[in-house]
This record gives structure tokens, sequence and C-alpha cells, in this order.
């Protein structure tokens, strides 16, 4: 039988959303009130902050909604793979928007109401990273779906979602397009983020497709090139995004400026500065996820141990 025709009961499914779905709105809903709140005080990071929250809240309750009306059946695929899924991801964000935004914001807030409202934003936000952790760590037992195969449970899984998440914050700091424009080396960076997110994306569409049950060598192969790829584009992105950003000889700026929105007090723009940095650390984490990535799937080829979906 697919796996996609196995459904928790009703009760689990109820059980489920009190527990931990209504924290998930409450928290991500009165995170995104409390920063809309701020009025002209919100600053570039609330306005970054508040669409993560807002999208959290609006995925959890239509996710809520499909499992609480017993629609999860209709999907040609195991719906619990995505849900699993949209909670890693949803960890992340919460947990991103949690450091960012009392680093760069809270902190120079001046003491009062604006300010306490903000802490508690990130309070709240950091309460919605906890509980969307524990939906994916407790899954498979609150839903007594023990005998079901997870995707998102597996090693390869788990690095895809960082892979692609890591690059979506990328692509959040390359919204100012000042900082790689009429630049070659610099829009080569940004063709790689976007090729091995690309590539990143297809696969784990693939593997939540249940595609896994093609044969496993071939498609471990198919995953060893992938990765071998992302690599070898990723190495030439941590080398040329630091050097053209912070060579003086090449055009870039080595030092952090005082002046303008790189001030160390509240601005309403976030530091050019501070986004080319995010950048560099980001491509370097990036690049050893995907190195991680790839010495799983060269043990894979090697040994022939893929995970598989256990037999229900």
């Amino acid at each position: 039988m697919p796996t996609w025709s196995t459904s928790p009961s009703g009760d689990a499914v109820f059980s489920v959303c009190c527990s931990v779905r209504l924290p998930q709105l409450f928290c991500t809903c009165v995170a995104f009130s409390l920063a809309a709140d701020m009025g002209i005080l919100r600053g570039a990071i609330g306005n970054w902050a508040m669409p993560f929250w807002c999208v959290c809240f609006a995925m959890t309750f239509i996710i809520s909604t499909v499992e609480l009306c017993r629609l999860d059946s209709e999907f040609p695929f195991f719906w619990y793979n995505i849900s699993v899924t949209y909670a890693c991801y949803a960890a992340l964000i919460c947990l991103s928007a949690s450091i960012i935004y009392p680093i760069t914001y809270v902190q120079f807030l001046p003491y009062g109401p604006y300010r306490d409202r903000a802490i508690a934003a990130t309070a709240f936000s950091c309460i919605a990273s906890v509980q969307y952790v524990t939906e994916v760590a407790r899954m498979r037992d609150w839903y007594d779906l023990e005998d079901i195969f997870f995707y998102e449970h597996t090693t390869r899984a788990l690095l895809k979602v960082l892979e692609t998440f890591v690059a979506g914050v990328i692509f959040a700091f390359l919204s100012n397009t000042s900082l790689y424009l009429h630049q070659p080396a610099l829009e080569w960076c940004v063709a790689v983020y976007s090729i091995c997110f690309i590539l990143a994306a297809v696969v784990l569409l693939l593997d939540l497709a249940e595609w896994e049950y093609m044969p496993p060598r071939p498609f471990s192969i198919f995953q060893l090139v992938l990765s071998l790829l992302s690599v070898l584009l990723y190495i030439s992105a941590v080398v040329l995004w630091p050097l053209y950003q912070f060579s003086e000889e090449l055009g870039g700026q080595p030092q952090r400026p005082s002046d303008g929105d790189c001030r160390d007090e509240l601005t309403h723009d976030l530091c050019a500065w501070d986004q080319r940095l995010a950048v560099a650390v980001l491509t370097a984490i990036n690049l050893l996820v995907y190195v991680a990535d790839l010495g799983y799937w060269a043990r894979q080829v090697s040994v022939g141990t893929e995970d598989q979906p256990r037999d229900s």
C-alpha cells in the first residue's frame, strides 16, 4: 500500500493541532502583530522579519486546516512528509529571525514601550521555533506512524533543507542589487547561488514525491554528481565574493564604514557592508553543508547503503 494512503486517526490530528499548532499560530501571530505595531520605528529588519512570521502563520493555518478536514489523503504523495518539511523550514526561519532581529535592531532601540514590544516579538519567535522543532522531532510518535518512512528524518533530507534555507537567506541579503550589479565576478556568484538552489530544490521535491523508490544506485550516483557540481560552484563563490567585496585592489571595501546606514545606532536601512559580510559568511557555511552532502553521497555510492523506506 502506498504511504500516501496512510493517515493518522482524527484524535491524533486534533491532539497535535492543540498541542503544537495552536501555540505556533499564536506565537507567530503575536510576533508579527508586535513588529507591525512598531510603525515607522520598525526599520528594515522589522520589515524583513514580519513577512517571515506572517508566512509561518499562514502556512501553519493551511496545514492545520488540511489535516483537520482530513484532506491529506487527496494528495498523490505522503502528506506528512510535506508537513514535516515545512516545520523544518519554519523552525529555521523563526530561529533566524530570533537571532538577527535583536542583534541588528532591538539593541539600538531606546528604552521604552517600543523596545519592550520588540523584545516580546523576539521571545514569541523563539517559542515558535521551539514548537516547530518539537513537531519535527515528535511527528512520527504523535501520529503513530512508526512504520512509515519519513523522508525528513534522514540525513540527506536535513542537508537539503539546510542548503536551500541558507541560500534563501543569501537571496534576502542580495535583494540590495547594488552589492553585485555591473561586476561580472559578483554576478557569477549570484548565478552560483541560484543554480545550486534550484538543483537542491528539485532534488528535495523529487524526494518528497517519493522518487526515492527509484533504483537506489542510479539515484545515489545522480545525487553524487549534483553534490560535486554544487561544491565546485560554491568554491568559486567562496573565493570570488570576499575577494571582490573586501579587496581594495579590486574595488572592494576592507573596513566597515562608520557613517550612513552603518552607524552604530538605529537606521531605516541595512548597512551594505554588513550585507556583504553576511553573504560571505553564509556562502562559507553553505559550502560546508554541500561538502557534508558530497561526503554522504560518496559513502552511499561506495558502500551502497542508502536510506531506504521501511516496509509498513
